[in-house]
């Protein structure tokens, strides 16, 4: 196709009337990004497991609330036991409190019994602006503090707050620190100020599409957005759209080698990319919706959120970025711009699959070659003793005074509670029984282990330690009575979650249809759901992933060997995130449903390279047989996967400047698997295998049983028969 062939508007009017349409989804959805708060939720109901004894125990907690309130626990604290003159002082608060008119009543000051500090219960009416009311509570208690005290402002309300104000960076630190990170990388690899520019404009755009999309399924009641949720889908798209459009330009790079035509040249890289590109992002789709199976809610939110992403990903890489290069042209690259080789040049005659390279790559192609048994065993050990840290692996959940890792004065707060007060008495466990078995269950609940104290709750009482405890009245509601049973261990703690199994038991040798609920019990569950969630969703993931692979390759042998290398990738991963977690980091232990976010991203996002990887293999093995193809597609997409992979390990390591402790886990678990996927079993394990295999990792398709160098005798008798 020469340049005066091209039509007017497949030049010109297509990919500016592309552009123009982008313009206008980034113009609408670039300041929706602001109002995601709007739909967003990080109150404990958005992670709850869906359908554990711990939410159903909550649901009917909230009926024996009169109205939504929070408490926050206000500690005023000593190193020496109050003066009489201190303590008057510090009941003072009490008037200052009520003052700010937060919610009702305002609790206490109840002493502890050591007597070095006291606690007020303080209702805060207005979930929605829970932020600002405990700023306005800290700002008036701090100061108010008598001389020598200090004054912490924690429970629910405190937590809630602080974990808020934790997740604030999501929107504009995150966010720049990715594109940032991306750019520079950009940079290096294209020595250009132009291309990483128009790359990173197709992710920025793609994300302002993915906002968009989310903030209107949100808005319809579809999907829950979280905090969490918010923090992954940005990353994700800018790694998955910065993956496409790398991709994308080399192909585009390539073809400019081949034509002057520069629309010709879009249209070729287009088709050469459309497939990879499309079942790259199909798979990770599939696998994100996977987490729909969860029974954890936090895990079935991210799913169709992250899906999105990817979706306006897929979208932008395949339309805007290939009108921005239509319209770009060779001035794409500047300085360097790919020049047109000669026709002799353009299509090099291979035997080997060496021929033509140089550098780094030639030399890799070389010893796979040479040594491929030697170089795919040598990997798989590797890999294996890497995988041996797993067994190091405490992801059963953490202490919520960890989740926080910044400076947090709620976290703080539940320390003192912890030193001065009844260990579990700022998160009692909830019992809900039948009201005609109440008091043999209240009876059975304060004998039972691990119990320090329990009563029923009482009519007009505030469901919270500290509140009145007169059992003459208890509140009943729908037949049903809410016990608050104290616990000797802090709720957070393993043997908390021991008391509570012990609880369950004991309470149902009463009322058969008695529940266990509260803090302790809620992570209990959120646990053991998420490792059910662990052994129904991998098996999901996986069959999926090998399906698709199998369309794509045409073959049974090589998707067979990609997810298992992409899994024994996933263990080693998982195995060094654990030695660097207990090690280094001095974490003490793993969300519980790290391992399952980990294995989403790494085997999806790894297989992506995989699917980089092969399907260039696949086409140059239809031209030049399996082995030399092998050689020639490791060769051509080292260096473009290479560069993708480090990438979209930048964006994830990005989420490590929010100082939440699951983003951070998660963080370092995705950006060390990407780079020892891309590195390691992409540049090595895969060539490897598939080169001993030789043309039988294409069976059961015709490729696998034609002779690995029967193309290039064709090639050469061309000549001839001219």
């Amino acid at each position: 196709m020469n340049m005066q062939k091209v039509p007017f508007w497949l030049r010109w009017l297509v990919p500016v009337v592309l552009v123009i349409t982008w313009l206008g989804i980034a113009g609408i959805g670039g300041p929706t990004f602001g109002r995601l708060d709007e739909v967003s939720s990080n109150d404990q109901a958005s992670f709850l497991p869906a359908g554990a004894e711990a939410t159903e125990a909550g649901e009917w907690q909230a009926k024996f609330r009169d109205s939504e309130e929070i408490p926050a626990v206000v500690i005023v604290e000593g190193d020496m036991p109050f003066t009489p003159a201190q303590l008057g002082e510090a009941a003072e608060l009490k008037a200052d409190i009520e003052a700010l008119k937060l919610g009702s009543a305002v609790v206490g000051p109840i002493p502890s019994e050591d007597g070095k500090a006291v606690q007020f219960i303080v209702p805060i009416a207005s979930a929605d602006e829970l932020r600002e009311a405990v700023k306005e509570l800290r700002d008036v208690v701090q100061p108010g503090a008598p001389d020598g005290m200090r004054t912490f402002v924690t429970g629910p309300a405190g937590l809630t707050a602080d974990l808020v104000n934790a997740f604030g960076g999501i929107d504009g630190i995150l966010l720049l620190v990715a594109l940032g990170a991306v750019f520079v990388i950009l940079l290096l690899v294209y020595r250009s100020l132009v291309l990483p520019l128009a790359v990173l404009l197709t992710s920025v755009f793609a994300l302002c599409a993915a906002i968009l999309l989310v903030f209107g399924m949100a808005k319809l009641g579809w999907i829950q957005l979280n905090g969490q949720s918010q923090g992954i889908l940005s990353i994700l798209v800018i790694g998955a759209a910065t993956d496409y459009a790398l991709l994308y330009v080399a192909r585009f790079r390539e073809a400019l080698t081949h034509t002057a035509n520069r629309t010709q040249a879009v249209i070729t890289a287009w088709k050469a990319s459309f497939e990879p590109i499309l079942a790259s992002g199909a798979t990770v789709i599939i696998a994100l919706l996977c987490l729909l199976f969860s029974d954890l809610n936090s895990n079935k939110a991210l799913g169709p959120v992250a899906a999105a992403g990817i979706l306006c990903s897929l979208f932008a890489a395949l339309t805007l970025l290939p009108a921005l290069m239509s319209l770009l042209g060779r001035g794409a690259f500047w300085p360097f711009r790919p020049k047109l080789l000669p026709d002799d040049e353009r299509e090099p005659e291979l035997i080997t699959g060496l021929e033509g390279q140089k550098g780094l790559w030639r030399g890799i192609g070389s010893l796979v070659s040479r040594r491929p048994r030697v170089v795919w065993v040598a990997s798989v050990l590797v890999l294996l003793v890497a995988s041996a840290g797993v067994l190091q692996l405490k992801a059963n959940g953490v202490p919520q005074t960890d989740v926080i890792l910044s400076a947090s004065d709620a976290v703080d707060g539940q320390d003192a509670l912890a030193r001065h007060f009844d260990a579990g008495s700022g998160s009692p466990a909830v019992v809900v029984a039948s009201q005609d078995s109440a008091q043999q269950v209240l009876d059975r609940v304060k004998t039972a282990d691990g119990v320090g104290e329990a009563y029923l709750l009482a009519e007009g009482s505030v469901p919270i330690t500290g509140a009145p405890r007169t059992p003459a009245d208890p509140a009943i509601r729908d037949g049903k009575v809410l016990i608050n049973a104290t616990l000797d261990s802090a709720a957070d703690s393993i043997e908390a979650e021991e008391a509570v199994k012990a609880l369950r038991l004991a309470v149902r040798d009463v009322d058969s249809e008695a529940l266990v609920g509260g803090v302790t019990a809620t992570a209990l569950d959120t646990n053991i759901t998420a490792q059910r969630d662990l052994v129904v969703i991998i098996p999901i993931v996986l069959v999926v992933i090998l399906l698709i692979l199998m369309i794509l390759l045409r073959s049974i042998v090589a998707p067979v060997l990609l997810v298992l290398s992409v899994v024994l990738s996933y263990g080693a991963a998982m195995g060094v995130s654990a030695w660097v977690f207990n090690g280094i980091f001095g974490f003490s232990g793993a969300d519980a449903t790290v391992p399952l976010f980990g294995f989403v991203f790494l085997v999806a996002l790894g297989v992506d390279y995989n699917i980089f990887l092969m399907s260039r293999v696949r086409e140059e093995s239809l031209k030049h047989g399996t082995r030399p193809g092998i050689l020639r597609g490791l060769s051509v997409t080292g260096g473009v996967i290479t560069s993708a992979g480090v990438v979209l390990a930048a964006t994830f390591a990005a989420l490590g400047v929010i100082p939440i402790m699951f983003l951070v886990q998660l963080a370092f678990i995705v950006a060390f698997g990407v780079l020892l996927d891309t590195i390691l079993v992409r540049s090595l394990l895969v060539p490897a295998v598939a080169y001993d295999i030789g043309n039988r990792i294409w069976w059961p398709s015709r490729l696998g049983w034609t002779a690995t160098h029967a193309a290039v005798p064709e090639r050469d008798e061309e000549p001839a028969a001219r």
